[in-house]
This record gives C-alpha cells, sequence and structure tokens, in this order.
C-alpha cells in the first residue's frame, strides 16, 4: 500500500466533500473513484465494508467512511484529516448560503438545480445498491437477512436503526447456529 502525506490525504477528501450532493449515500461510487481507481489506496472491497459499518454507526455517513478511510490510510491523524477534509466545503456552504437561504429557495432557477440535484442523487444511489450488489457474496443467508430487511422495513414500518439492530442480532443467531452445526 502506498503511503500518502496528511495535506494529499485532507485534500482528496476535501475534492470529495466538495463534490458530494445528496448525502453519504452517494459517496461510495466517488470514494471508490478516488481512493481505489485513481490513487490505488484501499481495495473496493474494503471501501464497501467501511460504507457498510459507517450506515451503521451514529452520524453522517460520509464523515464516518471518510474515518475509516483516514484512519486505514495514516491513523488516528488520518482519520482526523479526512474528515476535516470531507465536512470543510458543506460547512462553508452552509455558512455562506444560511443567511440567504429563504430567498434562495424561492427562486424559480434555484428550484430548477434542486430538482436536477435531486434526480442526479437518485441515480447515484442506483449506482450505489448496484457496486454493494455485484461486490456482495449472495448465499442462502444474504437472501434471508435481505428479505427479513425488506419486510421489516416496509410491512412493519421499522426505523432503518431498529432494521439494522432487528438483523444485526438475527445474523449473530443465524451465524451461531450455523457454526454449532458444523462444529459436530
Amino acid at each position: 500500500m502506498k503511503q500518502i502525506s496528511l495535506l494529499k490525504l485532507y485534500l482528496i477528501f476535501l475534492k470529495i466533500g466538495a463534490i458530494l450532493l445528496g448525502g453519504g449515500y452517494v459517496i461510495l461510487p466517488i470514494i471508490t473513484n478516488e481512493l481505489s481507481k485513481k490513487e490505488k489506496l484501499i481495495p473496493e472491497e474494503d471501501l464497501i465494508d467501511y460504507f457498510a459499518l459507517s450506515q451503521s454507526l451514529p452520524g453522517v455517513i460520509a464523515a464516518n467512511i471518510s474515518m475509516f478511510c483516514g484512519y486505514k490510510l495514516r491513523g488516528k491523524s488520518g482519520a482526523i484529516a479526512a474528515m476535516l477534509g470531507v465536512i470543510s466545503v458543506p460547512i462553508l456552504c452552509i455558512i455562506c448560503l444560511a443567511s440567504t437561504l429563504s430567498v434562495l429557495t424561492e427562486n424559480i432557477y434555484i428550484k430548477s438545480i434542486f430538482w436536477g440535484v435531486g434526480i442526479a442523487v437518485i441515480a447515484l444511489i442506483t449506482l450505489t445498491i448496484r457496486e454493494m450488489w455485484q461486490k456482495s457474496e449472495r448465499d442462502l443467508f444474504f437472501y434471508i437477512i435481505l428479505t427479513i430487511s425488506l419486510v421489516l422495513l416496509f410491512y412493519f414500518r421499522f426505523t432503518p436503526v431498529q432494521t439494522i439492530l432487528t438483523v444485526s442480532v438475527i445474523g449473530v443467531l443465524i451465524q451461531s447456529i450455523n457454526k454449532r452445526g458444523k462444529l459436530k
């Protein structure tokens, strides 16, 4: 694995934070392109694991995954540099736009931009789903957890947190039963 300076790490995540529209769910294709394909710093499989773990933890997904990546590359200081990079541009934008927000949201051109960005975000989320689907190990256990998750979300109207906690417990139980069966 290549060594990377803290400044370069910060600048990579600054770029990611600057183009990250639509929240943390669209970060996977962007971060994969920057860290796996361009820089060859972290394998794609690791990024998918970091993404999944980032969704399971409280906080902003983009900040969580950037800290995992930064930590892998440079330890604690790398985690801080990557996280600061990914949040710098959004914080500056929020500060600049906060005073003019009410005027901007009434502007027809700004509404049109948000409409277009909303569609692009849907496309990026779809791309994230496709990439995770392609790289997932799909066995019977995968389809059981997927089905349970969908039933909990759509039929029982569980929140994402309730769903993650529930399928985590189910996953541990299934794996425990599976291990016991293999040990005998």
